[in-house]
């Protein structure tokens, strides 16, 4: 995963942590799709958004598995993201 590796350039134990979480986030959105908010700032697409320390999960929810778009840092241009 491109952002593990980025993380662990900065600091490991922050790396384990971030992980950690969206991981745990991960299961928690399997579990119930429905938790993210949509963002219509962002986007009118029909996706999700949760965010998860600094980063935000996109995904779509009406999908089965849920369907994870991209994981973006909240400080990152996340439109521009979505049309990567």
């Amino acid at each position: 995963m491109e952002l593990q590796t980025y993380l662990m350039g900065e600091s490991v134990d922050a790396a384990e942590r971030v992980m950690d979480r969206l991981q745990q986030a991960f299961v928690d959105l399997a579990a119930n799709p429905g938790i993210g908010h949509r963002r219509d700032d962002l986007t009118h697409r029909d996706v999700r958004f949760l965010a998860v320390s600094s980063y935000l999960i996109i995904y779509r929810h009406d999908t089965q598995p849920v369907e994870v778009l991209r994981v973006v840092h909240g400080a990152r241009d996340v439109s521009s993201a979505l049309d990567a």
